[in-house]
Protein backbone atom coordinates (compact mmCIF):
# COMPACT_ATOMS: atom_id res chain seq x y z
CA UNK A 1 0.00 0.00 0.00
CA UNK A 2 1.16 3.42 -0.76
CA UNK A 3 2.40 5.69 1.85
CA UNK A 4 0.19 8.38 3.48
CA UNK A 5 0.65 11.28 5.27
CA UNK A 6 -0.35 9.93 8.64
CA UNK A 7 2.09 7.28 8.12
CA UNK A 8 5.33 10.14 7.84
CA UNK A 9 3.36 12.04 11.36
CA UNK A 10 3.50 8.56 13.30
CA UNK A 11 6.78 7.97 11.78
CA UNK A 12 8.17 10.99 12.50
CA UNK A 13 6.42 11.14 16.26
CA UNK A 14 4.71 14.87 15.25
CA UNK A 15 0.99 15.49 14.05
CA UNK A 16 -0.86 15.70 10.61
CA UNK A 17 -0.91 19.20 10.87
CA UNK A 18 2.96 19.59 11.23
CA UNK A 19 3.35 17.35 8.44
CA UNK A 20 1.07 19.54 6.16
CA UNK A 21 2.63 22.88 7.13
CA UNK A 22 6.35 21.55 5.99
CA UNK A 23 4.96 20.45 2.72
CA UNK A 24 3.22 23.63 2.03
CA UNK A 25 6.04 24.69 3.08
CA UNK A 26 5.56 27.47 6.25
CA UNK A 27 7.99 28.68 8.44
CA UNK A 28 5.09 28.38 11.71
CA UNK A 29 7.75 24.94 12.48
CA UNK A 30 11.04 24.91 14.16
CA UNK A 31 13.94 23.64 12.30
CA UNK A 32 14.24 20.53 14.30
CA UNK A 33 11.03 19.03 13.18
CA UNK A 34 10.93 20.53 9.40
CA UNK A 35 14.28 18.44 9.21
CA UNK A 36 12.76 15.29 10.94
CA UNK A 37 9.72 15.48 8.93
CA UNK A 38 11.58 16.08 5.42
CA UNK A 39 13.95 12.84 6.84
CA UNK A 40 11.02 10.70 7.45
CA UNK A 41 9.27 11.49 4.48
CA UNK A 42 12.62 10.51 2.73
CA UNK A 43 12.73 7.48 4.50
CA UNK A 44 9.48 6.48 3.74
CA UNK A 45 9.42 7.28 -0.21
CA UNK A 46 6.08 9.38 0.66
CA UNK A 47 4.87 11.16 -2.03
CA UNK A 48 2.71 14.15 -1.34
CA UNK A 49 -0.90 14.07 -3.46
CA UNK A 50 -0.29 17.60 -4.63
CA UNK A 51 -3.46 17.48 -7.37
CA UNK A 52 -5.98 16.54 -4.00
CA UNK A 53 -4.22 18.80 -2.14
CA UNK A 54 -4.22 21.66 -4.61
CA UNK A 55 -8.26 21.00 -5.08
CA UNK A 56 -9.32 20.71 -1.91
CA UNK A 57 -7.34 24.49 -1.43
CA UNK A 58 -9.28 25.46 -5.11
CA UNK A 59 -5.89 26.21 -6.59
CA UNK A 60 -4.50 24.28 -9.10
CA UNK A 61 -1.69 26.99 -10.05
CA UNK A 62 -2.58 26.11 -13.96
CA UNK A 63 -4.70 27.68 -16.35
CA UNK A 64 -6.31 26.17 -19.27
CA UNK A 65 -6.38 27.92 -22.99
CA UNK A 66 -9.04 26.65 -25.09
CA UNK A 67 -8.28 27.70 -28.80
CA UNK A 68 -10.25 27.22 -31.76
CA UNK A 69 -7.36 25.37 -33.77
CA UNK A 70 -3.66 24.42 -33.12
CA UNK A 71 -3.08 25.06 -36.56
CA UNK A 72 -2.63 29.01 -36.88
CA UNK A 73 0.61 30.56 -36.03
CA UNK A 74 -1.29 33.67 -34.09
CA UNK A 75 -2.86 31.15 -31.25
CA UNK A 76 0.99 29.85 -30.62
CA UNK A 77 2.52 33.51 -30.27
CA UNK A 78 -0.33 34.79 -27.81
CA UNK A 79 -0.03 31.25 -25.50
CA UNK A 80 3.98 32.01 -25.85
CA UNK A 81 3.17 35.80 -24.10
CA UNK A 82 1.19 33.62 -21.99
CA UNK A 83 3.66 30.69 -20.53
CA UNK A 84 6.27 33.68 -20.25
CA UNK A 85 4.10 35.74 -17.34
CA UNK A 86 2.66 32.24 -15.91
CA UNK A 87 6.51 30.50 -15.62
CA UNK A 88 7.32 34.17 -13.50
CA UNK A 89 4.52 33.92 -11.70
CA UNK A 90 4.99 29.86 -10.80
CA UNK A 91 1.88 29.18 -12.81
CA UNK A 92 1.52 26.61 -15.99
CA UNK A 93 0.02 26.92 -18.90
CA UNK A 94 -1.94 23.81 -20.70
CA UNK A 95 -4.01 23.79 -24.76
CA UNK A 96 -6.17 22.42 -26.27
CA UNK A 97 -8.07 22.57 -29.04
CA UNK A 98 -11.93 22.96 -29.75
CA UNK A 99 -12.19 22.78 -33.27
CA UNK A 100 -14.75 25.59 -33.41
CA UNK A 101 -17.23 22.91 -32.08
CA UNK A 102 -19.06 23.56 -29.00
CA UNK A 103 -19.90 19.80 -27.60
CA UNK A 104 -15.84 20.00 -27.84
CA UNK A 105 -15.28 23.06 -25.78
CA UNK A 106 -17.89 22.21 -23.47
CA UNK A 107 -16.01 19.40 -22.60
CA UNK A 108 -13.08 20.85 -22.13
CA UNK A 109 -14.35 23.66 -19.99
CA UNK A 110 -15.12 20.68 -17.45
CA UNK A 111 -11.92 21.22 -16.17
CA UNK A 112 -12.57 24.42 -14.79
CA UNK A 113 -16.02 22.89 -13.48
CA UNK A 114 -14.47 20.23 -11.20
CA UNK A 115 -11.35 22.93 -10.43
CA UNK A 116 -8.41 20.60 -12.45
CA UNK A 117 -7.57 24.00 -13.43
CA UNK A 118 -7.60 27.77 -11.69
CA UNK A 119 -9.17 29.45 -15.10
CA UNK A 120 -9.66 29.37 -18.42
CA UNK A 121 -8.60 31.63 -21.56
CA UNK A 122 -10.87 31.08 -24.24
CA UNK A 123 -9.61 32.27 -27.81
CA UNK A 124 -12.74 32.43 -29.78
CA UNK A 125 -15.71 30.58 -28.13
CA UNK A 126 -18.69 28.91 -29.11
CA UNK A 127 -20.56 30.71 -25.97
CA UNK A 128 -22.67 33.64 -26.29
CA UNK A 129 -22.59 36.78 -24.15
CA UNK A 130 -25.57 35.67 -21.44
CA UNK A 131 -23.63 32.40 -20.86
CA UNK A 132 -20.49 33.78 -20.14
CA UNK A 133 -21.69 36.24 -17.79
CA UNK A 134 -23.55 33.71 -16.06
CA UNK A 135 -20.08 31.27 -15.96
CA UNK A 136 -18.60 34.65 -14.94
CA UNK A 137 -20.36 34.73 -11.82
CA UNK A 138 -19.11 31.03 -10.35
CA UNK A 139 -15.79 30.97 -12.36
CA UNK A 140 -12.19 32.79 -13.67
CA UNK A 141 -12.72 32.98 -17.15
CA UNK A 142 -11.44 35.50 -19.67
CA UNK A 143 -11.32 36.09 -23.94
CA UNK A 144 -8.34 36.71 -25.67
CA UNK A 145 -7.52 37.89 -29.03
CA UNK A 146 -12.10 37.58 -29.97
CA UNK A 147 -14.14 38.95 -27.66
CA UNK A 148 -18.23 38.61 -27.68
CA UNK A 149 -20.59 41.36 -28.07
CA UNK A 150 -22.64 42.08 -24.82
CA UNK A 151 -20.33 40.05 -22.38
CA UNK A 152 -19.15 41.04 -19.33
CA UNK A 153 -15.94 39.37 -19.10
CA UNK A 154 -12.13 40.39 -19.03
CA UNK A 155 -11.32 40.40 -22.59
CA UNK A 156 -7.64 41.21 -23.90
CA UNK A 157 -7.64 42.11 -28.09
CA UNK A 158 -7.06 44.99 -30.39
CA UNK A 159 -9.22 47.28 -31.41
CA UNK A 160 -10.25 45.76 -35.15
CA UNK A 161 -12.35 48.34 -36.43
CA UNK A 162 -9.79 50.36 -35.93
CA UNK A 163 -7.02 48.38 -37.42
CA UNK A 164 -8.91 47.83 -39.98
CA UNK A 165 -9.35 51.86 -40.68
CA UNK A 166 -5.79 52.16 -40.24
CA UNK A 167 -5.16 49.66 -43.11
CA UNK A 168 -7.32 49.88 -45.46
CA UNK A 169 -6.12 54.03 -44.79
CA UNK A 170 -2.72 52.84 -45.96
CA UNK A 171 -3.63 51.70 -49.25
CA UNK A 172 -5.86 55.25 -49.74
CA UNK A 173 -2.17 57.36 -48.70
CA UNK A 174 -0.67 54.85 -51.92
CA UNK A 175 -2.97 55.97 -54.05
CA UNK A 176 -5.67 53.27 -54.19
CA UNK A 177 -9.20 54.05 -54.45
CA UNK A 178 -10.84 50.98 -55.89
CA UNK A 179 -10.14 48.70 -52.78
CA UNK A 180 -11.98 45.28 -52.58
CA UNK A 181 -12.85 43.68 -49.25
CA UNK A 182 -12.30 40.10 -48.14
CA UNK A 183 -14.35 39.07 -45.47
CA UNK A 184 -16.38 35.91 -43.45
CA UNK A 185 -20.18 35.76 -43.12
CA UNK A 186 -18.71 34.07 -39.91
CA UNK A 187 -20.76 36.05 -36.52
CA UNK A 188 -17.56 36.72 -35.07
CA UNK A 189 -17.14 40.04 -33.57
CA UNK A 190 -13.40 40.53 -34.93
CA UNK A 191 -14.70 39.83 -38.63
CA UNK A 192 -17.38 42.36 -38.29
CA UNK A 193 -15.54 44.79 -37.01
CA UNK A 194 -12.86 45.06 -39.78
CA UNK A 195 -15.90 45.20 -41.98
CA UNK A 196 -16.53 48.31 -40.80
CA UNK A 197 -13.11 49.52 -40.41
CA UNK A 198 -12.89 49.03 -43.91
CA UNK A 199 -16.38 50.80 -44.96
CA UNK A 200 -15.31 53.97 -42.38
CA UNK A 201 -12.15 54.34 -43.73
CA UNK A 202 -13.69 54.53 -47.40
CA UNK A 203 -16.39 56.97 -46.54
CA UNK A 204 -13.93 59.22 -44.53
CA UNK A 205 -12.28 59.40 -47.99
CA UNK A 206 -15.51 59.78 -50.18
CA UNK A 207 -14.55 56.85 -51.78
CA UNK A 208 -18.03 55.34 -53.17
CA UNK A 209 -18.66 51.64 -51.74
CA UNK A 210 -19.07 49.29 -54.29
CA UNK A 211 -20.87 45.92 -53.51
CA UNK A 212 -18.79 44.15 -56.23
CA UNK A 213 -15.72 44.95 -54.47
CA UNK A 214 -16.68 42.92 -51.02
CA UNK A 215 -16.85 39.38 -51.04
CA UNK A 216 -17.68 37.18 -47.65
CA UNK A 217 -16.86 33.22 -47.55
CA UNK A 218 -15.55 31.64 -44.45
CA UNK A 219 -11.83 31.85 -42.99
CA UNK A 220 -10.93 28.60 -44.73
CA UNK A 221 -7.72 29.41 -46.96
CA UNK A 222 -8.91 28.82 -50.14
CA UNK A 223 -11.74 31.29 -49.96
CA UNK A 224 -8.93 33.95 -50.41
CA UNK A 225 -8.52 32.50 -54.07
CA UNK A 226 -12.23 32.56 -54.81
CA UNK A 227 -12.34 35.99 -53.72
CA UNK A 228 -9.47 36.84 -56.23
CA UNK A 229 -11.09 34.95 -59.00
CA UNK A 230 -13.98 37.11 -58.52
CA UNK A 231 -12.69 40.45 -58.40
CA UNK A 232 -10.46 39.07 -61.10
CA UNK A 233 -13.95 38.67 -63.25
CA UNK A 234 -14.96 42.37 -62.96
CA UNK A 235 -14.59 45.05 -66.00
CA UNK A 236 -14.16 47.76 -63.74
CA UNK A 237 -10.99 45.45 -61.14
CA UNK A 238 -9.96 46.89 -57.52
CA UNK A 239 -6.65 47.61 -57.44
CA UNK A 240 -5.89 46.73 -53.68
CA UNK A 241 -7.57 44.38 -51.76
CA UNK A 242 -7.67 44.26 -47.73
CA UNK A 243 -8.65 40.82 -46.39
CA UNK A 244 -9.32 40.07 -42.91
CA UNK A 245 -6.79 37.29 -42.15
CA UNK A 246 -3.40 36.88 -43.53
CA UNK A 247 -4.56 33.33 -44.39
CA UNK A 248 -7.22 34.70 -47.03
CA UNK A 249 -4.85 37.31 -48.16
CA UNK A 250 -1.99 34.42 -48.85
CA UNK A 251 -4.76 32.52 -51.08
CA UNK A 252 -5.46 36.17 -53.06
CA UNK A 253 -2.23 36.57 -53.64
CA UNK A 254 -1.19 33.03 -54.98
CA UNK A 255 -4.33 33.05 -56.98
CA UNK A 256 -3.27 36.41 -58.36
CA UNK A 257 0.15 35.28 -59.36
CA UNK A 258 -1.98 32.27 -60.92
CA UNK A 259 -4.14 34.95 -63.23
CA UNK A 260 -0.61 36.65 -64.67
CA UNK A 261 -0.95 39.71 -61.87
CA UNK A 262 2.49 41.51 -60.54
CA UNK A 263 1.18 41.61 -56.57
CA UNK A 264 2.59 44.74 -56.07
CA UNK A 265 1.97 46.65 -58.90
CA UNK A 266 -1.00 45.43 -60.75
CA UNK A 267 -2.73 45.09 -57.81
CA UNK A 268 -1.51 45.43 -53.34
CA UNK A 269 -3.18 43.24 -51.32
CA UNK A 270 -3.15 43.11 -47.04
CA UNK A 271 -3.90 40.88 -44.59
CA UNK A 272 -4.63 40.77 -40.97
CA UNK A 273 -2.15 38.92 -37.89
CA UNK A 274 1.20 39.34 -38.91
CA UNK A 275 2.00 35.51 -38.95
CA UNK A 276 4.87 33.84 -39.19
CA UNK A 277 4.59 32.98 -43.21
CA UNK A 278 3.90 36.73 -43.89
CA UNK A 279 7.51 37.05 -44.01
CA UNK A 280 8.43 33.81 -45.64
CA UNK A 281 5.58 34.52 -48.69
CA UNK A 282 6.96 35.64 -52.15
CA UNK A 283 5.85 38.29 -52.13
CA UNK A 284 6.40 39.30 -48.52
CA UNK A 285 2.51 40.16 -47.05
CA UNK A 286 1.61 43.39 -45.79
CA UNK A 287 0.00 43.02 -42.66
CA UNK A 288 -2.00 44.39 -39.56
CA UNK A 289 0.61 43.25 -36.56
CA UNK A 290 -1.81 41.59 -33.38
CA UNK A 291 0.96 42.53 -29.92
CA UNK A 292 0.44 38.59 -29.73
CA UNK A 293 2.91 38.35 -26.67
CA UNK A 294 2.05 41.32 -25.28
CA UNK A 295 -1.72 40.05 -25.49
CA UNK A 296 -1.25 36.87 -23.82
CA UNK A 297 0.95 38.31 -20.98
CA UNK A 298 -1.66 40.85 -20.52
CA UNK A 299 -4.54 38.56 -19.80
CA UNK A 300 -2.94 35.74 -17.79
CA UNK A 301 -1.75 38.66 -15.43
CA UNK A 302 -5.35 40.14 -15.05
CA UNK A 303 -6.73 36.61 -14.70
CA UNK A 304 -4.23 35.52 -12.06
CA UNK A 305 -4.82 38.79 -10.34
CA UNK A 306 -8.72 38.09 -10.20
CA UNK A 307 -7.72 34.34 -8.91
CA UNK A 308 -7.60 36.09 -5.36
CA UNK A 309 -9.84 39.34 -6.12
CA UNK A 310 -13.11 39.85 -4.55
CA UNK A 311 -13.77 42.91 -6.88
CA UNK A 312 -13.44 40.57 -10.34
CA UNK A 313 -11.79 43.06 -13.06
CA UNK A 314 -13.88 42.51 -16.18
CA UNK A 315 -12.50 45.69 -18.21
CA UNK A 316 -12.28 45.08 -21.97
CA UNK A 317 -8.39 45.82 -22.91
CA UNK A 318 -6.98 46.96 -26.02
CA UNK A 319 -3.73 46.58 -27.00
CA UNK A 320 -2.22 48.72 -29.84
CA UNK A 321 -1.67 47.58 -33.03
CA UNK A 322 0.82 48.40 -36.17
CA UNK A 323 0.58 48.44 -39.75
CA UNK A 324 3.54 46.57 -41.83
CA UNK A 325 3.99 47.66 -45.26
CA UNK A 326 5.93 44.65 -47.20
CA UNK A 327 6.02 43.42 -51.15
CA UNK A 328 2.71 42.90 -51.20
CA UNK A 329 1.60 46.41 -51.40
CA UNK A 330 4.70 47.30 -53.41
CA UNK A 331 7.22 48.12 -50.22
Amino acid sequence: MSVTIKDVAREAGVSVATVSRVLNGSTNVSENSTKLVKDTIKKLNYSPNFLGRNLRKRATNVILVIMPTTDHSLYMKIVAGMQVYANKVGYDIITASSYSTSSVEIRQMNMLFNRTVDGVVLLGTSYNAETLNSLAENYDIALCCEGVEGADVLTVTVNDEQAAYDAVCALIKKGHRKIAFIGTEVSAVSSSQRESGYLRALEDHRIPINPDYIYKGTYDYWHGGIAMEHFASLEDRPTAVFAISDILAMNAIRKACELGMKVGSDISIMGFDNITMCEMMNPTVSTVEQPCARMGELVVQKLIDNFSSSNKDNKYYTVEHKIILRESTGD
